[in-house]
């Protein structure tokens, strides 16, 4: 399945496509486009639209996207629940301080947009493997609080 959203990704969008691949579609596909095209690439594509304005994968009743879809697909792992706040955290300037990793998170997704500007696909590879590792965190994190 093709998803869509705005190019020049940071936080969430970033994220988003690490937790659709790892838990809801692993042959994902995702494009990145101008703000204004994301919505009639949704529709020509078939694509799904996250993270942006006036979807149900977006930012929603104080969640960030990565939240959203979390509660769209019903994923209850505590561990994710954990990982969905530290994003949350470092996408929402406001709520930098909900878990102390957002802060991390935030300075990291922002330094990639820094190096590799609108290439978004190559921020996306680049990170898969710092989420990856983040969800471990997140898992050892909920293990040790039990």
């Amino acid at each position: 399945m093709r998803w869509v959203t705005r190019q020049h990704a940071k936080v969430d969008r970033i994220a988003c496509p690490w937790l659709i691949r790892r838990f809801i579609d692993p042959q994902a596909e995702f494009l990145f486009v101008p703000d204004e095209a994301v919505l009639p690439t949704a529709h020509r594509e078939g694509a799904v639209p996250f993270d942006v304005p006036g979807v149900e994968l977006g930012h929603v009743e104080g969640r960030c996207s990565f939240e959203s879809i979390l509660r769209r697909y019903g994923l209850t792992d505590p561990a994710l629940q954990l990982l969905g706040r530290i994003v949350h955290g470092a996408d929402i300037p406001q709520d930098l301080a909900i878990e102390p990793e957002a802060p991390g998170l935030r300075a990291i997704a922002h330094g990639f947009a820094l190096l590799h500007g609108a290439d978004d696909q190559t921020k996306l590879q680049l990170e898969m493997p710092l989420y990856d590792a983040l969800y471990r965190w997140c898992q050892k994190r909920v293990a040790s609080a039990r």
